[in-house]
């Protein structure tokens, strides 16, 4: 990959031009440097902020037909006005281009270009490779385990249920290798007639393989096959008189059957196919992602990028490709609801990407396009759901403005709260909503740092640092995401807190309100004071009072997830973690030799130079943090 960046001549006499040409005469003058390469561009304005990123098959072709603007819309037109130089990224592939273009995107968010919100990695079912009992499992990110993946699918509580049926159909272990190898009786799974408890003997190698062949088949498509099976022994074994195997295989049947009504929608000869819906109403989009494999419905997602008024739909729907699948696993078929002018520049650049023949296809008749015109319906129906919503959270954002008398309608509201167990695992959090509710990729939260307040008990102390941490490098004078309002869990004592910072880094212009409970802690006996001293209670069936218990609660749920990771992160720590030079191989060699970290603390320099790759300034080292620390 090679970058190049020009800078335009600074004699460049912009003044004397019409703003748009000033921007066409800086693309023409880099046109003399940019190859007929694949690569990424950005247009960037005065200030070195970047406005736009974009992906090109043929760079110096995509760059001069800017260079045309009165054929181009108007917000491009307006972009190419606040251009003033251009950078030049060239790739050896089309895959390549398109990565780069994403990734960009992400880390940017330039104004100009459509965004999605939420590409977070999808789960997926895995059957572990083992060579005498496989695990069936959750699976999300990198499929850097090996085994069999299925998925992927859109609803992290979907696979939770279909793991569930398809324990009790397949009777496969869900626990990890190291339980499975140390277990000497059959866990509570065995009991409920989930698990066939392969750890300790109670069905055979060939046997257990041969439930994870039928899951496998389930899972490929071949499910009529294995229920015809199951339906067979179940007959077999009630002619036998053996009830209690029959009513085994009914069970199972009836998992089975439960994970097809959960799919609801099987399409014959679809095979795996993602389908995008698309629906637009005034300047709001919605697409909705129907995942099917093997023809089996893995279920569906609304996205609603975000984009300019004028943008058109085949412009949306290709730029959600791209950054849709920059993380997730094409599969061979995606049906569009609008024809896209760049289909084939997405189909090489997703094939080469996913080794895949990639078709992008916009049927016009037939089974797939009623099932598209059906995705269709769905998106227009989110997208009206969310057009209600955003007008109701409106509705509740301009009472909050009346009723508080804050001087504007809050665009962005943060929350803060603080978790800790006795100034263990103290944590700070800040969540943020606006118009269309949580802003969840906008969340942050702060280990507060203890060697900074004299007193770990102390919630005020912890609430200074949290703000001293957001704001101090964080001012307002350019920052599109500075809050508008200041939600604090807490009463006085922590409005107090926040106000002392904010004074000391001269932020006057944010509404600050603390949020208590009442003398009961009770749910709607809140009470809300305002730094002009006054106290305020909202009737307990308020709208606006359930609205702000939502924000309030919604922090202390995101606050108590992160002191619970820092409490558990720390259960698995271990002293010698803490002690520098010893990684991995030396930690596991000590402690498959002492038995434990108390052991090995207790060890001399003799006793710790046995061990291989122990040298004597390691063992001194080892000897000294333990030592010392005693003293």
């Amino acid at each position: 990959m090679e970058k190049k960046t020009d800078t335009i001549n600074k004699h460049l006499s912009y003044h004397s031009q019409e703003p748009s040409l000033v921007g066409v005469n800086i693309l023409k003058q880099q046109l003399k440097t940019v190859d007929n390469k694949p690569g990424v561009y950005q247009m960037l304005n005065q200030t070195g902020d970047v406005l736009y990123v974009g992906k090109a098959l043929n760079l110096r072709k995509r760059i001069s037909n800017y260079t045309i603007i009165g054929r181009l819309p108007i917000r491009i037109q307006r972009m190419i006005a606040e251009t003033r130089s251009l950078e030049i990224i060239t790739t050896h592939t089309e895959a390549e281009a398109l990565l780069l273009e994403c990734n960009l995107i992400k880390k940017l968010r330039p104004r100009y270009n459509i965004l999605l919100r939420d590409d977070k990695s999808f789960p997926y079912i895995l059957i572990t490779k083992h060579p005498t009992a496989p695990a069936l499992t959750k699976h999300r990110g990198a499929k850097n385990i090996p085994g069999s993946y299925y998925g992927p699918f859109l609803s992290g509580q979907a696979v939770n249920s279909t793991i569930i049926d398809l324990q009790r159909a397949f009777l496969l272990r869900s626990c990890s290798d190291h339980v499975y190898a140390n277990r000497s009786r059959p866990c509570l799974l065995y009991q409920i007639k989930r698990c066939a408890a392969p750890c300790v003997g109670k069905i055979n190698t060939a046997d257990y393989f041969s439930l994870v062949e039928q899951a496998q088949n389930f899972l490929t498509g071949k499910n009529v096959e294995i229920q015809n099976q199951l339906r067979m022994h179940m007959q077999q074994a009630s002619e036998a008189l053996n009830y209690e195997m029959a009513a085994n295989y009914r069970d199972r049947l009836r998992a089975l059957t439960h994970i097809q009504t959960q799919q609801h929608i099987f399409i014959d000869g679809l095979g795996d196919t993602d389908m995008l819906g698309f629906y637009q109403e005034g300047n709001q989009s919605c697409i909705q992602v129907f995942l099917y494999r093997n023809g089996a419905n893995y279920g569906s997602k609304a996205y609603f990028p975000i984009h300019h008024h004028d943008v058109s739909a085949a412009e949306i729907v290709s730029a959600f490709i791209s950054q849709f699948y920059s993380t997730q696993t094409p599969p061979p078929t995606i049906l569009v609801s609008h024809p896209l002018s760049d289909r084939e520049f997405l189909e090489k650049a997703l094939s080469n990407k996913s080794n895949l023949k990639i078709k992008i296809i916009s049927p016009k008749q037939g089974i797939k396009q009623k099932a598209l015109e059906q995705a269709q319906e769905n998106a227009k129906n989110s997208l009206l759901r969310r057009l209600a919503d955003t007008a109701s959270q409106k509705t509740l954002l301009h009472k909050l403005a009346e009723y508080f008398a804050l001087p504007t309608v809050p665009n962005r509201i943060e929350v803060y709260d603080n978790s800790h167990l006795q100034g263990t695992n103290a944590f700070g959090a800040m969540i943020v909503a606006g118009p269309e509710g949580f802003i969840k990729n906008a969340y942050r939260k702060f280990a507060i740092r203890p060697d900074e307040i004299t007193n770990t008990n102390d919630d005020y102390a912890m609430m200074r640092q949290v703000f001293r941490r957001r704001f101090k490098k964080d001012l307002p004078q350019s920052d599109n995401n500075f809050p508008d309002l200041i939600l604090v869990d807490g009463g006085k004592g922590q409005l107090q807190a926040v106000c002392t910072v904010l004074n000391e880094l001269d932020i006057n212009q944010i509404s600050l309100i603390a949020i208590a409970k009442g003398p009961e802690r009770n749910s709607g006996q809140e009470t809300f004071f305002t730094t002009d001293q006054q106290e305020l209670k909202l009737p307990k069936n308020d709208p606006l009072l359930h609205f702000l218990q939502r924000l309030r609660d919604e922090a202390h749920r995101f606050v108590i997830g992160a002191h619970r990771q820092g409490r558990q992160k720390q259960m698995y720590s271990s002293p010698l973690d803490e002690i520098t030079g010893i990684g991995p191989k030396r930690k596991k060699a000590l402690l498959l030799h002492f038995g434990s970290a108390k052991e090995v603390a207790r060890a001399g320099i003799d006793d710790l130079q046995r061990i291989p790759g122990i040298n004597l300034d390691t063992a001194k080292r080892i000897y000294s943090h333990f030592h010392d620390q005693n003293n």
